[in-house]
């Protein structure tokens, strides 16, 4: 699918991953949807850029998003489900309390419920372009995580959210391709988001000397660049991608 003068959705645009990946759509010339919980004036950029207010765990808050994406561009050609959260916690902890299971729906309610809400909604507007030369009418690709394989102590939720996402990638793209959609996922491994906020150097170093090629954290513009890649590349359909410099975390 070409990006220029094509639409794309992107959730979690305020920052990290949906960040970047809102501006390198934008330089590629695309008309872009940005929305998250908060929105910063500022990054109303360009004529070519819609950012708006949305909850991905509200259907009223999508469906409003939505309409405002189609009364400004007319329509949709693509979604790219960045928003998230990380919960981390011990499912019993050494003082004896236990997790705490609104803190797991939670979690489970924004990165998997909220991802496939976003699909489930955003599916027909999809369906309704004209198909290109290869058939194509949209296309979708989720956040997914390294947590979904190889999940640390303390990421009982994060890796099932992760995970589910996982699950949903070839079941969608299979009941998807008859109308034309692709869906993909990708899985960030260690990368310099908000979400590594709460990790100190030591164990940031630590991660970076455990990546063995490049030996860094993974920066938002890597991930912005695959999202382009796997819009432009229509073979790419039903997968996971890892994007962990060969990182795979060790109990």
């Amino acid at each position: 699918m070409e990006i220029a003068k094509h639409t794309f959705f992107v959730t979690g645009a305020n920052s990290g991953l949906g960040k970047a990946t809102t501006r390198h759509l934008i330089k590629l010339n695309a008309n872009v949807v940005g929305a998250d919980l908060i929105i910063d004036e500022a990054q109303q950029i360009a004529p070519e850029s819609l950012f708006i207010h949305m909850d991905v765990t509200n259907v009223e808050s999508i469906e409003a998003a939505l309409t405002k994406a189609i009364k400004r561009f007319g329509t949709i050609h693509g979604l790219i489900n960045c928003a998230g959260i990380l919960v981390a916690e011990r499912i019993l902890k050494k003082d004896g309390t236990l997790f705490c299971l609104e803190n797991f729906r939670r979690c489970l309610d924004v990165n998997l419920v909220g991802t496939f809400n976003m699909i489930r909604l955003v599916t027909t507007l999809l369906s309704r372009n004209t198909p290109n030369s290869n058939g194509e009418c949209g296309i979708i690709i989720n956040t997914s995580s390294i947590a979904a394989f190889e999940g640390q102590v303390g990421q009982v939720a994060y890796a099932a959210s992760k995970a589910g996402i996982n699950g949903m990638t070839l079941p969608l793209s299979r009941e998807l391709a008859d109308f034309g959609i692709r869906v993909m996922a990708i899985a960030p491994g260690i990368f310099s988001t908000p979400l590594l906020a709460g990790v100190n150097i030591t164990q940031s170093k630590n991660l970076e000397q455990q990546t063995p090629f490049p030996r860094r954290l993974g920066q938002p513009s890597d991930y912005a660049v695959l999202v382009q890649h796997i819009i432009e590349n229509p073979m790419l359909n039903g997968e996971v991608i890892r994007l962990d410099g060969a990182l795979r975390l060790t109990f």
